[in-house]
């Protein structure tokens, strides 16, 4: 995203982004602890773990997503703060 694209929404647009954003954290977020946990579980059961280790690294990699998705929603609640 560009710079202050947040001054050219309108507070509606605003909160219904972050509201947004929030199911999309929840949604990844669980769908991520889901995944590391078949993954460990994997690896710590069966013997032939390749595929549980390329899953390991989806799962590791799905999770660098977060911290951006956390930094988007912070900035939407500057936003909105400002305007009141």
């Amino acid at each position: 995203m560009k710079e202050n694209s947040f001054n050219d929404k309108t507070t509606a647009q605003l909160q219904s982004n972050l509201y947004l954003l929030k199911a999309i954290t929840i949604a990844l977020s669980i769908v991520i602890i889901l995944l590391l946990s078949i993954t460990i579980y994997g690896m710590v059961t069966k013997e032939n773990n390749g595929t549980f280790v390329a899953l390991f690294g989806v799962a590791i990699s799905c999770g660098a997503i977060l911290p951006l998705q956390f930094m988007n929603m912070k900035n939407i609640k500057a936003e909105l703060a400002s305007r009141l």
